[in-house]
């Protein structure tokens, strides 16, 4: 933040400077404009086939010398205001990185695997966004085999919630009519929000949709009474403002484009929640970790190459140090066991005994009798009060 403050002063200085150049070359220009148009008009006035004068001849050499002047002065008005648009380049250049080689592996992506992935949730991601035809002209150009590329659910979502920011419901009462029963077991609004827009749709028609909306109203918010009876209440009080339109009413805000938006953010979270796909696309997810991420890497490589010790991140699957991320990035938990106070690894994964208790598999080690040998061993669990754990042990993630 103190990077773009410091950018933005001097893009405010830009934007005062060429204000204030702007109102004196206006000024200084109309000045000029209107003195040669009034000497023009003088001279018109004499007869045509007279010389001018050598008072006028004074005066015309006069308004062009006066009208070079200005000129010259704009020139270099606008010169030093290039000079000022120049600092900004200058202040994005120090206050920004714009090489971000120094923070990734060139290794990454030698692997066949590693590139087989990103085309895939590349294609994934404009499945996603509707973009059906960049995502199959990926995975041609790829060669991504087609039966592992699904477009998902997603991408009828995508299209029926673009639809109602287009003010157009249909798609999204078709869809929340087919799964009304999974949306009121999971206690959703929406479909009362699709229902309640769809009902202010029709009293957008004025005094004479009276009747259609009335219609609509018993037939479909019957089922909405029990949760939802205020909200109803409120939507008959806009009948009463139908002569004078709803617009000029208490209950505008019901039309207002942020019912909308709403709307079609509830549609999305709802959907995605009850067909089980994230909201958001694996590839959106890492750029913006990634975005949150790269300052923090960025001032610690700067550090490790001053102290020349570059070579302690070459060749990690993990950061050196703890970036915090936002919680909507927060995918998984992290264990930490109780005994040894480690947190779980690869090579250190928690392990489930019987009994319920979960340690790490460093801590198993030790405190088993023996050897582990297919996960069979004899311990007593410190924090079961059994005399002794079954014989057994699962491996879990987290």
């Amino acid at each position: 933040m103190e990077s773009c403050a410091a950018v933005e002063k001097e893009v405010d200085k830009v934007i005062t400077k060429f204000s204030s150049i702007n109102e004196h070359s206006q000024r200084v220009l109309s000045d000029v404009t209107t003195f040669i148009e009034q000497l023009r008009k003088s001279i018109a006035e004499g007869p045509g086939d007279e010389q001018l004068t050598p008072g006028q001849v004074e005066l015309l050499h006069t308004a062009i010398a006066n009208a070079k002047d200005k000129l010259q002065r704009l020139t270099t008005d606008h010169r030093d205001l290039h000079g000022t648009v120049s600092k900004v380049g200058k202040a994005i250049d120090r206050n920004f990185v714009g090489d971000f080689t120094a923070t990734s592996r060139n290794d990454v992506f030698q692997s066949e695997r590693n590139v087989v992935l990103l085309n895939k949730i590349m294609a994934q991601h404009f499945y996603r966004q509707g973009m059906d035809d960049v995502a199959d002209t990926l995975i041609r150009e790829s060669g991504l085999p087609q039966e592992e590329i699904t477009p998902e659910p997603y991408a009828e979502l995508h299209r029926i919630w673009e639809a109602i920011h287009e003010h157009n419901l249909v798609p999204a009462l078709e869809w929340a009519s087919r799964y009304s029963d999974e949306l009121d077991a999971r206690h959703s609004t929406l479909e009362f929000k699709l229902h309640r827009l769809a009902f202010m749709q029709i009293l957008n028609g004025g005094i004479h949709a009276q009747t259609e909306a009335i219609s609509y109203a018993r037939t479909n918010f019957a089922k909405f009474v029990k949760r939802f009876e205020k909200e109803i209440q409120i939507l008959m009080g806009t009948l009463i403002y139908l002569p004078n339109g709803i617009q000029n009413s208490p209950y505008k805000y019901l039309t207002a484009p942020e019912m909308w938006v709403e709307a079609a953010d509830v549609f999305l979270k709802d959907a995605c929640t009850l067909l089980g796909i994230n909201k958001d696309s694996p590839l959106s997810v890492v750029v913006n970790a990634g975005c949150t991420a790269l300052p923090a890497l960025l001032n610690l490589k700067q550090v490790m190459m001053s102290r020349q010790v570059t070579g302690i991140w070459n060749g990690r699957d993990e950061l050196p140090i703890e970036i915090d991320l936002d919680p909507e990035n927060r995918f998984h938990s992290i264990f930490a066991c109780p005994i040894l106070r480690q947190q779980s690894s690869d090579d250190n994964p928690p392990m489930k005994l019987l009994c319920g208790h979960v340690i790490s598999r460093d801590a198993l080690s030790k405190l088993s009798n023996g050897p582990i040998l297919n996960n069979t061993f004899r311990l007593k669990c410190p924090y079961c009060p059994m005399e002794q754990c079954p014989s057994d042990a699962k491996l879990i993630y987290f």
